[in-house]
């Protein structure tokens, strides 16, 4: 297997993409699938694809295809998705609640195991059988109940201190949903959701058809 640096990230970017496409053939009943399918579904030639998982082994069979459970399961170890992390959200307004209920961290092995907020009306809430606890606690509580992740779901302005709580608490990696760019020790794993990002992209495209 080639190390981490040396896979482009692009072929890291789509190994999710391979994943759910294979939960959802799982779904189906499917027990194989070949890279010419496989590639139908996601609008990536089959060339890719192969060449996508040789950068991690040897997978499927020649004149056979993919073995989709086995597949999944490997795809599923390469991601790291079996090591169980355990994840926080901190800010339970309207995002922070609906990425709480967000079922299918259950299904992709995270598990939610705290909310912070600082709104004394909403600590001692609880939701999704989670409960919000004072953000002042959160350095313990990640020690407390090893917390691998952390997701900032705060509005922009204070989204660069609670990204400083999660270092200084010792997570290993952020999933940032405030529009700002933070900044964080080279160290620091952040993947930066701007959903304004999105949408503006989308309005330009319809506006231009």
């Amino acid at each position: 297997m080639k190390k981490p640096n040396a896979i482009s990230k692009a072929t890291i970017d789509r190994l999710p993409l391979y994943f759910r496409t294979l939960r959802l053939l799982q779904d189906e009943g499917r027990d194989i699938i070949s890279s010419d399918e496989l590639g139908r579904r996601l609008g990536i030639t089959p060339e890719q694809i192969r060449k996508d998982l040789a950068s991690f082994g040897q997978f499927g069979k020649k004149g056979v295809g993919y073995y989709v459970n086995e597949l999944k399961r490997n795809i599923g170890g390469i991601l790291g998705l079996d090591n169980h992390w355990n994840i926080a959200i901190v800010g339970i307004g309207h995002l922070g609640v609906a990425l709480a209920n967000y079922q299918n961290f259950v299904t992709l092995g995270f598990n939610l195991v705290a909310l912070f907020d600082q709104d004394p009306n909403v600590i001692g809430r609880t939701v999704n059988h989670v409960k919000v606890e004072d953000v002042r606690r959160l350095k313990a509580i990640v020690k407390e109940r090893n917390i691998q992740i952390g997701i900032i779901a705060v509005p922009a302005a204070f989204a660069q201190g609670v990204a400083d709580l999660l270092v200084d608490a010792g997570v290993k990696g952020i999933w940032n949903f405030a529009p700002i760019k933070m900044k964080v020790p080279e160290t620091m794993h952040i993947v930066n959701e701007d959903l304004s990002i999105g949408l503006s992209t989308l309005s330009y495209h319809i506006t231009r058809m």
